[in-house]
């Protein structure tokens, strides 16, 4: 398969965009999000503080990749308000995919399942991937919801595999396979 260029990468959603983050988008608000433990509190993120230093040193991991690290607009303002990677393996036209929506005063408007919905109709329809898979704790079920309705399907279940506030949680595993491969 061939690489995905994510630098010139603009998606629509309906009423989302999707475009490549890159250093301006590095900002005392996204530093923020990173380390409110109310948006990362179903994520393994919650265990580290983020700030300028690890925020360019993520970005940088993407460089020279086949991996996708965008951010999420909304539409009408165009204020950024998440971000969504895609882990890509195209030698096996595999992908995952992950989201977060920093900004808490846009939860629950539907701009996470747009972003997502967007996310697997490129990557099934124009780069043809052939599977994409996502994951997380049973307890989210805001994350539960999306994944969902999306038509991804539960692929397995890791039984307590990870803790939150000391009970274990478990991790369930998602996939779509595309219909087309």
């Amino acid at each position: 398969m061939k690489s995905i260029n994510s630098q010139n990468l603009k998606l629509q959603g309906q009423d989302i965009e999707l475009e490549y983050f890159s250093l301006k988008h590095i900002s005392s608000a996204y530093i923020a999000w990173l380390n409110d433990p109310v948006v990362f509190k179903y994520s393994n993120q919650r265990f580290f503080t983020h700030d300028l230093l690890s925020c360019k040193k993520y970005l940088k991991s993407f460089k020279d990749t086949q991996n996708l690290f965008l951010i999420i607009k909304v539409k009408k303002t165009s204020v950024f308000i998440g971000t969504l990677t895609v882990y890509l393996d195209l030698d096996h036209g595999v992908a995952d995919i992950g989201i977060m929506i920093g900004n808490r005063d846009e939860w629950g408007k539907g701009y996470g399942q747009d972003a997502w919905d967007s996310i697997l109709f490129w990557l099934l329809n124009n780069q043809k991937v052939r599977k994409i898979t996502a994951g997380t704790l049973s307890c989210n079920i805001a994350m539960r919801n999306i994944i969902e309705r999306s038509g991804m399907k539960i692929e397995g279940v890791r039984n307590q595999q990870e803790m939150l506030n000391g009970e274990p949680q478990d991790v369930i595993l998602f996939a779509i396979l595309n219909k087309d491969n």
